[in-house]
């Protein structure tokens, strides 16, 4: 029961709007009357809530948690300060995210001065194989888990430019090794450019990668490598800061 309680949490995060209780018995593939039970279960801990249109949200309890984890880990003290003098200083907006499993998790983001810009929303998760921050990731993870993203990791298509083939990834993971950061050329989504950095602890892993994004229309990869050296003096600096995960 406290998987399925888990599960209904995840997608109650993919639902900004709030979601009704079909809905997610639907998408849950659980009775309605279970699912009902859950969620009850799980609003008397302020863990979901009901709002006056019959949906459920995701209750403060989970903001509570999230702030403990992000202090505990740094991300708050030491990372903000960091990264806000990266934007400050390319004026683009600049992410951070980690590695779980298949994906990468955003775990930060602070805005950069510009109109129009990219955002990344902390807690959600994203693909690899198609973002700069993703491909620092499997480029630096250690080598047992890296042969096997890059021998199981799905690589569909998401943007025009999206490396789909096995080989051909698996030699841009290596050029990302080689040079030491990643470029995105419109392959996560059409008109979105990135730069990315990994963040590596003394034996040379990745605990975290940093990116710098602009708009196509505004921006070329030429120019966001201007950034790169602001990503690597930040990398730097929180490879010493943050706690050892």
């Amino acid at each position: 029961m406290v998987a399925r309680a888990l599960h209904l949490l995840v997608l109650l995060g993919d639902e900004p709007r709030g979601a009704t209780l079909s809905d997610l018995a639907r998408r849950a593939g659980y009775p309605v009357s279970t699912t009902h039970r859950l969620l009850n279960s799980l609003a008397r801990e302020q863990f979901a809530v009901l709002d006056e249109q019959r949906r459920w949200g995701l209750g403060l309890r989970l903001f509570e948690l999230g702030q403990r984890v992000l202090h505990a880990r740094g991300f708050t003290e030491v990372v903000t300060p960091v990264l806000e003098a990266v934007s400050k200083r390319t004026g683009e907006p600049t992410l951070m995210s980690v590695l779980d499993g298949h994906d990468q998790l955003y775990v930060h983001y602070v805005e950069g001065v510009q109109q129009v810009q990219i955002t990344g929303e902390p807690g959600r998760r994203g693909p690899l194989h198609c973002t700069s921050m993703g491909k620092c990731l499997v480029a630096f993870a250690p080598e047992q888990q890296r042969e096997q993203l890059l021998a199981e990791l799905e690589l569909p298509a998401c943007g025009p430019k999206t490396i789909t083939d096995r080989a051909q990834f698996r030699a841009e993971i290596a050029q990302v090794r080689e040079r030491g950061h990643a470029l995105a050329d419109e392959e996560h989504e059409p008109g979105i450019l990135a730069v990315g950095v990994p963040v590596l602890n003394p034996g040379g892993t990745a605990v975290a990668a940093l990116s710098s994004a602009a708009p196509s229309f505004r921006s070329s990869l030429d120019e966001l490598r201007h950034c790169l050296p602001a990503l690597h003096r930040a990398a730097t600096e929180l490879a010493v800061g943050l706690p050892r995960r």
